[in-house]
């Protein structure tokens, strides 16, 4: 399927060190702010207390700030979390405080700054059990509710970033062993290039902005790394094929055809994805919206790294027929549409 076809191949390659400088300008930039400025983890990766709390009207944002900087736990993250009634906080593990002290400390200083009180009521879960949990009381009426807690300890914390940082490796050693069995070692080397060229700068921009790096980035970073390669691999095989089909051809005039005729597979398949991203970065709400920031960062330069990186590398590692095609030891028409084919 295609929406639309270029007759006439675009020269990518006459520009690919120009861009290929830019990428390692911005490359570069974004190992700066890594190291300067370091990624601002969330609370899955350095420990801390997450509390859903629900309130009977809007949230004031900053009011429930500064009432929970009040206690000087450290540094607080306060933000709506589905409707402008529901509120997420995060915070860090606290000194001094033991961590089953703290959401009680925090709801009931968020009861306090509503004019109510907190008490203990019993409940009755939809399994039968009986439970018991704090309720702010003002005037017979609850202002605000103890959603759900959650705690997540240093040492999960740093197990988590191992988990993550392994989990990476693996992706990338599996994409270089696939690349070089399905086509060449040159290949391989040229995919995982681009491939961590995509996710350096991802995470150079979350340095940068300072956006919080959390499981859910995480996810969408990995998932950028299977998403890039596969445009790579459609752009490898068809400079595979453009190499058994047109012998005449040089090297760049080879890759420069096969980018030019996935153009159209490429507009439709990143930009379809891209409708389904933006939806989520939009209407996804608090939960989603680095997920989407960092899978749109991702999409866009994924296509840029697949056409002016991964390919103008495999071009100056001086990939050629030779390495994609055994001889047969037969010369074929150049003319002949059937030229290379194998049955």
């Amino acid at each position: 399927m295609e929406f639309f076809r270029i007759r006439r191949d675009i020269p990518f390659m006459r520009y690919a060190l120009v861009l290929n400088a830019i990428s390692f300008i911005t490359f570069a930039l974004a190992v700066f702010f890594l190291v300067t400025r370091g990624l601002h983890l969330s609370i899955e990766f350095t420990g801390g207390t997450v509390l859903e709390v629900e309130y009977a009207q809007a949230a004031d944002l900053e009011k429930v700030r500064g009432t929970v900087e009040g206690l000087r736990f450290g540094e607080v993250q306060v933000q709506n979390f589905g409707t402008s009634r529901d509120v997420l906080i995060r915070l860090p593990v606290p000194e001094g405080v033991k961590q089953d002290q703290v959401a009680p400390l925090v709801f009931a200083k968020l009861c306090t700054a509503e004019g109510g009180a907190v008490e203990t009521k019993a409940y009755t879960t939809p399994q039968g059990e009986q439970v018991s949990r704090p309720s702010c009381v003002k005037a017979g009426a609850e202002p605000l509710k103890l959603s759900r807690t959650e705690f997540v300890g240093p040492a999960v914390g740093d197990e988590l970033v191992t988990d993550g940082l392994k989990a990476l490796a693996f992706v990338v050693i599996g994409i270089v062993v696939y690349l070089a069995f399905r086509f060449e070692w040159k290949f391989g080397v040229a995919g995982i290039i681009a491939n961590l060229h995509d996710v350096v700068i991802i995470l150079g921009f979350f340095a940068f902005f300072q956006w919080e790096f959390s499981l859910a980035v995480l996810a969408a970073v990995l998932a950028v790394l299977g998403y890039s390669v596969n445009e790579s691999v459609v752009i490898f095989d068809r400079v595979r094929e453009s190499f058994r089909k047109y012998r005449k051809m040089t090297t760049p005039q080879t890759i420069d055809h096969a980018i030019t005729s996935t153009i159209s597979r490429t507009a439709i398949t990143h930009g379809s994805t891209q409708l389904m991203v933006l939806s989520m970065l939009l209407f996804g709400g608090p939960t989603l919206h680095y997920f989407a920031v960092a899978l749109t960062i991702g999409i866009l330069f994924g296509i840029y790294s697949s056409v002016f990186v991964a390919a103008a590398i495999a071009m100056w590692l001086g990939v050629k027929r030779e390495d994609l095609i055994k001889s047969s030891g037969k010369e074929h028409d150049p003319n002949d549409p059937n030229a290379g084919a194998v049955v």
